[in-house]
């Protein structure tokens, strides 16, 4: 397949008024930051440059980025760098665990760069992480954004088999901007990715629920982005978040249009209708955003 092109005339970089960040004012960012750098661990929030940094980190909340913060992949729209990985470190599982403690968190993110240097991408190291942050506490709700793992089933299975309460892999996009957008990763790979996980989970009799995440404003027409939810759906995802894309930097993809809140709200309702059991809609809605709303244990009986 080509890599579709975007025409230049459609880029939008002047930011609408519903795309506001709040700069920090609450004390609890700063000891957030500091307990954070103290530890010496790495957030999608700063390495990805999250809109939500401010309000996350304010409530005292983040999500830990595993593995490193150098991607061996070089997606379009994504702010961590690529470069040549450092080696895992051992006793990293065990410091994102005492951030968990630290922060005292009930609902717990965790994702990770891809590691295409490992042989397993980073799949031992998430399940070491998984099984830390447990040790501190057996009622943490675990949430996991891993990426593809290049598909190998081997990967999979350690992953599941650390037993984690929520599944996340991003979609990202429609299939017809993929080649674009994504770095290696492919559409069908994900979906398949997906729907084996959820399978696997079942098979071994593990509670768990697959989750989710599309980018809009990248150029995507309404019916793929209808069609990625049906794709989503056949995968037996049940979570589901949308956000706007916004550009971190000159060098990446540029924004094509920003879709209104009411159009995210809409397409909310569209999602639900097509059966997700949660759905999380909104310009600066992002994977990690307000997780803790969706309590897999009280809402699906986990």
């Amino acid at each position: 397949m080509a890599t579709p092109k975007i025409d230049p005339s459609l880029h939008q970089e002047r930011k609408p008024d519903w795309i506001k960040v709040r700069l920090p004012s609450n004390p609890v960012f700063f000891s957030t930051k500091a307990m954070i750098a103290d530890l010496g661990l790495h957030t999608v929030c700063e390495s990805a440059q999250c809109p939500n940094r401010w309000e996350c980190w304010s409530g005292g909340t983040a999500t830990m980025m595993i593995a490193g913060d150098r991607c061996t992949r070089a997606c379009g729209f994504c702010a961590v760098d690529t470069a040549k990985p450092f080696a895992l470190e051992h006793d990293e599982p065990e410091r994102v665990a005492e951030a968990v403690r630290r922060m005292k968190l009930k609902h717990v993110v965790v994702t990770a760069v891809a590691r295409d240097d490992i042989a397993d991408g980073g799949a031992e190291h998430f399940a070491r992480t998984i099984e830390a942050i447990r040790a501190v506490d057996a009622a943490i709700v675990i949430e996991i954004l891993t990426p593809d793992f290049n598909g190998k089933e081997s990967s999979l299975h350690t992953v599941i088999d650390a037993r984690p309460h929520i599944f996340n892999h991003n979609l990202e996009t429609v299939e017809r901007l993929t080649p674009m957008v994504r770095s290696r990763a492919k559409y069908r790979l994900s979906l398949d990715f997906l729907k084996r996980a959820r399978e696997l989970g079942e098979s071994k009799g593990i509670k768990m629920v697959t989750k989710s995440g599309l980018m809009l404003g990248l150029g995507e027409q309404e019916n793929e982005l209808f069609q990625a939810m049906d794709d989503l759906r056949e995968a037996k995802v049940s979570v589901l978040t949308m956000g706007q894309y916004l550009r971190p930097g000159p060098q990446y993809l540029p924004v094509v249009e920003y879709i209104t809140p009411e159009t995210f709200e809409l397409y909310g309702e569209i999602a639900r209708k097509k059966g997700f059991t949660h759905v999380a809609s909104g310009p600066l809605v992002r994977s990690s955003y307000h997780a803790s709303d969706f309590n897999p244990i009280e809402q699906m009986g986990l």
